[in-house]
């Protein structure tokens, strides 16, 4: 366990989410500014029936255009096939040289169903006990391919070490699976995951699987009995709860600039609102917000949602981060070069090769 002397490092993110927009150039405007205030990673959203470009074709363009801020696209595990999923997700850490990341997420209605035809809409505890499954599987597809599996001897002929690969044969409730992966073990060893641990539901997949867990609520106290549920239920699944990032998901709306956060904000917290909670306010009263929450231990950092995504964006990083900079509380440089490296997590062994050696 490390040293409770050692600071715990502020971890931050942000979201690129635009509605209608299929210029890559934005997104591309927007990771480099993320990039610019060195933080941990950009997310995209996508969902089966959000209208909008691919969140992981985007972001694959994104990635050879950016150097060390991490790529996180919305993924579903619903009606899509897991085999096809964890190889986007693999193919992304690859031309990002280990920055992906995949946040997993579940579809919910009989619209989303019907454009694929195959079965019926089905409750949320059920469709994420699926999610599970799948990133139990991606794990295994990851893994299934040994680091150093592929030769690629011109004189022998031979492409790939057989004793290297490994069928998963993985069957869950909807899906089997046999493997092994056609994309090489990615760089990260394992893409980092990402889910939203609100609900119910996703919050035991999120301790099981994830290696970042958002969070929404308004109220420090709900969030900080969050993390502690998530971090105690991680380490019932035999997880070391080290390796969990808690993150407070939180709208900001900077509009107001350099005045004080609206009553309710800023020092007092953020407000609850229908669509989520939401900062209304400048950049000095977020810092402080930041600041406060992180130093009690409340949460491990924050994962920002501009409501007006340039504008607030740019203050995020230009006002926010600075003073955050200047307090000697966010890094001014990133300290290497992948994403499991930004939010400090190592690099997971291959469950296979560890089997062996064991055996």
């Amino acid at each position: 366990m490390p040293s409770s002397h050692v600071p715990r490092r502020l971890h931050l993110a942000a979201a690129l989410d635009r509605r209608s927009v299929y210029d890559a150039d934005e997104y591309l405007a927007a990771a480099r500014l993320a990039e610019r205030g060195t933080l941990d990673f950009v997310t995209l959203d996508d969902g089966l029936a959000r209208p909008g470009p691919d969140a992981s074709a985007v972001l694959a363009r994104v990635a050879p255009a950016t150097r060390r801020v991490g790529l996180v696209p919305t993924l579903t595990t619903t009606h899509t096939e897991p085999f096809h999923v964890q190889a986007a997700v693999a193919t992304l850490d690859w031309v990002s040289r280990g920055r992906a990341g995949w946040r997993i997420e579940v579809s919910t209605t009989e619209g989303e169903a019907r454009l694929f035809g195959r079965r019926h809409a089905a409750p949320a505890d059920a469709l994420w006990r699926e999610a599970g499954e799948v990133a139990d599987v991606a794990a295994r597809l990851w893994d299934s391919r040994q680091d150093g599996a592929e030769i690629r001897d011109v004189t022998t002929g031979r492409f790939v070490d057989r004793d290297k690969l490994h069928h998963v044969d993985f069957t869950g409730s909807a899906f089997s699976v046999r493997g092994p992966s056609l994309v090489p073990r990615p760089p990260q060893g394992h893409p980092v995951r990402v889910v939203d641990a609100t609900g119910g539901p996703a919050r035991a997949v999120a301790a099981r699987y994830a290696d970042v867990a958002l969070v929404r609520t308004a109220d420090p106290g709900r969030a900080a009995a969050a993390r502690a549920e998530l971090r105690a239920s991680a380490a019932s699944y035999g997880r070391d709860p080290d390796g969990l990032r808690v993150l407070a998901a939180l709208d900001i709306d900077l509009g107001s600039g350099e005045y004080a956060a609206d009553p309710g904000h800023g020092g007092g917290g953020p407000r609850p609102t229908p669509r989520g909670p939401l900062y209304r306010g400048g950049p000095v009263d977020l810092a402080e917000l930041i600041a406060a929450w992180h130093r009690d231990g409340t949460v491990d950092g924050f994962h920002l949602r501009p409501v007006e995504p340039r504008r607030d964006l740019e203050r995020l990083v230009n006002g926010t981060v600075s003073l955050l900079r200047h307090r000697g509380l966010f890094r001014t440089f990133y300290p290497g070069g992948t994403l499991r490296d930004h939010l400090g997590l190592a690099r997971p062994a291959n469950q296979y090769a560890v089997a062996r050696g064991a055996s």
